[in-house]
């Protein structure tokens, strides 16, 4: 079962999405650990890229104008990947991701 952490931004952040946002944000992510944990690639409605000038940081799409972004970490798990979310917003948090 892939793990996961969050920043103390990314967590300031979800605070001050609406309830909403919140609950499509959490959707997204059960499709998101689905995915990784069947190895198979990350579907395409989720659109995750990398962050232009942020090398090893990626972004993932979960409402119109949400986005989250994340990078991986060291295995918690042996084998297992380690998920660290840094911000979520719009797109406002790629200044800083």
């Amino acid at each position: 079962m892939p793990t996961y952490a969050w920043l103390r931004r990314f967590a300031a952040d979800f605070d001050w999405l609406s309830p909403e946002q919140q609950a499509a944000f959490l959707t997204a992510i059960a499709q998101f650990v689905v995915d990784l944990r069947d190895g198979k690639g990350l579907r395409k409605g989720l659109r995750v890229k990398g962050v232009k000038g942020a090398t090893g940081i990626f972004e993932m799409t979960w409402g119109d104008d949400g986005r989250a972004t994340f990078e991986y970490g060291d295995p918690v798990i042996e084998g297992e990947p380690h998920v660290v979310w840094r911000r979520i917003g719009s797109h406002a948090i790629f200044k800083k991701p």
